[in-house]
Order: C-alpha cells, then structure tokens, then sequence
C-alpha cells in the first residue's frame, strides 16, 4: 500500500479554509496512487482556543459536513484519509478526535486519551473508548493522537490489536523536537508497526509547531522525513506482510525475537497503578 503524510499549515476556526485547503491537496499529483492519507491534528478547526465555548462552533459532529465531502473525495480516488478535528455530540461532550474516512464515509474514530494543560487540550473531555483498529484494503490501522505517542501503552495497545500501521496526527510546538526526532521510531521498533508521525507547521496565537513529520519501517528506520518548517508531502510503500511478521530470526536456533510474544504481563502490574503523585500545574519542579 502506498501511505502519505500531509504536513501543512491550519487556519484557527476556518473549518471552510481548512477543508478547501484539505481537498485542494488530495489533489495534488504526488498523492496519485496513495491508498492512505494522513493529516495532522486539529486539521479542521486549529488548536490554540482559549476557552471550550470558542472552541464549540467549529467543532462538527461524526459523520458530519466535513466527512461527507471527504468521503466523495474518497469515492472518487479509491483512497482513505485521516484527519483531526474537533468532534461535538448531541449530549454535548467536545473531543479532540481524529476520522478515518473511506470511500463509504466514516471508518472509524479516535478521541484522545491522553491531555496535555496546552491549547484546545485543556477544555476538552477525555477519549472514553478502548483503543482499536480499522481494517481498510486489507490493512490494519491503529489511530492515536499527539500527546498519546508520549505514552508507549498506545502504541502496544493498538500493536495488540493487530494494528500495521500506527498513525499520529500531531501539533508539536517547540519543546518536543527529541519526541520527533526518536520517538516514533522506538515506537515502530517496540512494536513492529509502520508508524506516521503528520505534524503541523505555522503559528497561532504566539504558539509556533515545529513540523519534522517522518514515516517508519516496522524496524524503527526512517523511510522519508520532512525534518523542517516548510509543507511537505511524504510518500512510502508500506508492506503490511512485514508488520504481521512479529518473530525476527536473525540467526536461525541462536538468535530469535518477538516483542509481543516475549511480553511477561504478569510483571507489568504497576503500569497500571494510578501514580500517587499529585501536583498543581503552577507548581514549580
């Protein structure tokens, strides 16, 4: 399957401008032949809001507007996309989420998890779902989103799912420049997965987002990066074969791995301990 990374700049509460700008690249001649979009968070609506009420407009229900006209876009090119927005329901809870749209509509939907105090994080509501995965043309996608690829709990979760693919759209701002630079590939190694890391680029109310997007191999290597500011199109081939094939023989009856069935759970128990340690946001270190 061929995959691609969109990593480009969003307009804060243009849905319309985002969406335009969206399709206009589905467009582009580089995608021909890509099977699998991805673009980063908050894609639709931006990320800097400073209260949940201002955030609330530009949120959209699933399936809603946006999903509607991606999914003609997908009829149209045979393709599936990936994108973040801001998701509103009826019983009015705000997520941060992230759509898998196809040429049928909506797949499947993410929230997210896990919330950093920064931007439209500090008013949403937390994901209430397990993690899972979606099955498109074969293969097996797993969605988590920014902040979440912190946690390496995300990424075996989905791993165990079946995922061969892991996907994180993303809004880093300065500060997380090592979590790009190494991350993602520790967390395609750990698990044997592709792993699409789509940042976003430009600024928003004083905040600037540092880009640096990469796709890699199910051995942790680096297939293509974008490792600057400026918009960019990454393309890779991926080969869902490699992601199913957990056991590594490097040197057959002397030198064999499998990271998932090497696990000990039984061993793993505090990881699921809440952490006692209970500190104030303003409080210093």
């Amino acid at each position: 399957m061929r995959i691609a990374a969109v990593q480009t700049d969003v307009k804060l509460a243009d849905v319309e401008a985002n969406l335009q700008h969206m399709l206009a690249t589905l467009e582009q001649p580089q995608l021909s032949g890509c099977r699998l979009v991805v673009f980063p968070e908050c894609m639709l609506a931006g990320y800097c809001f400073d209260s949940r009420e201002e955030a609330w407009p530009p949120a959209e229900p699933l399936p809603g507007p946006s999903s509607r006209r991606v999914a003609e876009h997908c009829r149209e090119h045979q393709r599936w996309v990936v994108y973040g927005l801001l998701e509103r329901t009826e019983a009015g809870k705000l997520y941060n989420s992230c759509v898998l749209v196809g040429p049928e509509g909506v797949v499947g939907v993410y929230r997210k998890i896990h919330l950093p105090h920064l931007g439209i994080d500090r008013f949403v509501d937390p994901g209430p779902d397990p993690y899972r995965v979606w099955e498109i043309d074969g293969v097996k996608v797993g969605m988590h989103i920014c902040y979440d690829g912190s946690f390496p709990e995300s990424a075996r979760c989905l791993a165990l799912a079946g995922a061969d693919i892991l996907v994180l759209p993303t809004n880093w701002p300065p500060g997380a420049e090592t979590f790009a630079q190494y991350l993602p590939n520790a967390r395609a190694l750990e698990n044997n997965v592709y792993y699409v890391s789509v940042d976003r680029i430009g600024n928003e109310r004083g905040f600037r987002f540092i880009g640096q997007s990469r796709i890699c191999d199910t051995s942790g290597v680096t297939m293509v990066e974008a490792a600057h500011t400026d918009p960019a199109i990454l393309v890779a081939d991926i080969d869902p074969a490699r992601a199913r094939n957990k056991r590594a023989v490097r040197v057959p009856r002397l030198h064999v791995i499998d990271r998932l069935a090497d696990r000990r759970p039984q061993f793993y128990g505090p990881i699921i301990e809440p952490h006692q340690l209970v500190r104030s946001i303003d409080d210093g270190p």
